[in-house]
């Protein structure tokens, strides 16, 4: 999906400025057609709001249609904070934020998100109830999204592979492009099936250490795209497969956890035309907020990993969608989610889904 260079007009833009606290960004409600706008809250360095704004918009946008195909009563919104510069007091940073979020009254449900934490959740609780990413109660679902983020990433990577004749992931060479809390996750589960890790991370502490448990190589992180692998799997910010990194990708599958993978729709067509199967990004990568609608609506910790199981055979349905409509599968799932929040069709629920 390509919301790096014209996200579509959302619902809402809310501009959030509190100087005393240092809260500076917004909070972007694409569509609440399905339900409260539900995305995460990115806290990054931004030179100047508009980028926030932008970001937050196209990250939006993502999110309204990666809840639409994971079939959650749930709309697409996201908050963008700029970082402060210099020392700043988190605490009260998100005591602001929280209060920003009360006053849309549940329309914008948040979570962690990128340069968040469940800590930073625990400051907005305190200050109003549309939030999720906390600590888990006993048999309920909370706490960090990312393991379910990963897990999911995994089950549509094996799907990916038996498209290509691959009954396992197993002797598989994937290529994980950052090491953060998803990008760890995934590794680790990636080791258990028995697959070859190529890693790259901006924090080189972080790629050593993935590389001491797993035995993964590591490269730097300008040459992870062209790394030799069956799999790469970005698990960064988003905007990394564009015109010239297509050119250098030596992959047969792109399937990570990252969001908005995708430079441009175009580069989707890109892929295709070289022969190299895309997983959409918001299809692969729903295990997270799967996981906070499930804490945020109440279902129990074994609804939230029944849902999160799917993810896989989700993808499958829309790559057979793509193959039906002969068109790449960005484009098929980008149409799949733009009817489901119509309301003029329905993905066919998965056999065992919750």
């Amino acid at each position: 999906m390509n919301f790096s260079t014209s996200p579509a007009t959302p619902q809402s833009v809310h501009r959030l400025h509190d100087e005393a606290s240092g809260l500076d960004g917004v909070i972007v409600l694409h569509s609440t057609r399905l339900g409260p706008a539900a995305g995460g809250c990115r806290l990054w360095r931004y030179d100047e709001v508009s980028a926030a704004t932008r970001d937050a918009m196209r990250l939006a946008e993502g999110m309204a249609y990666k809840n639409a195909l994971a079939d959650l009563p749930l709309g697409g919104g996201k908050a963008v904070l700029r970082l402060p510069e210099g020392p700043f007091d988190r605490q009260r940073l998100f005591a602001a934020f929280g209060r920003a979020v009360a006053k849309l009254g549940g329309d914008y449900v948040t979570a962690e998100d990128v340069g968040t934490t469940v800590a930073d959740m625990h400051t907005v609780s305190e200050h109003c109830s549309f939030v999720a990413g906390l600590e888990p109660k006993v048999g309920m679902p909370g706490g960090d999204p990312s393991p379910w983020t990963a897990l999911g990433t995994l089950l549509s990577m094996r799907e990916a592979a038996r498209r290509h004749g691959c009954s396992s992931l197993k002797g598989l060479t994937v290529a994980v492009q950052g090491l953060g809390n998803v990008g760890s996750h995934l590794c680790a589960l990636l080791h258990e099936e028995g697959a070859r890790l190529v890693v790259a991370d901006m924090r080189a502490n972080f790629a050593d250490h993935v590389a001491a448990r797993f035995g993964a190589a590591v490269v730097a992180p300008d040459e992870i795209i062209s790394a030799r692998c069956d799999i790469f799997a970005p698990c960064a910010l988003g905007g990394v497969i564009d015109a010239k990194s297509v050119m250098l990708l030596r992959a047969r599958i792109v399937c990570g956890a990252a969001n908005n993978i995708l430079a441009t729709d175009e580069d989707g067509d890109r892929l295709a035309d070289c022969g190299v199967l895309y997983a959409p990004d918001y299809v692969v990568n729903a295990g997270g907020i799967i996981n906070v609608a499930a804490e945020y609506l109440g279902w129990s910790a074994q609804e939230a990993e029944s849902r999160v199981r799917q993810t896989g055979a989700r993808l499958g349905e829309v790559l057979d969608h793509a193959c039906a409509l002969a068109v790449p599968p960005h484009r098929a799932a980008n149409a799949l989610a733009r009817e489901r929040i119509a309301g003029l069709a329905t993905l066919p629920q998965a056999a065992g889904a919750a």
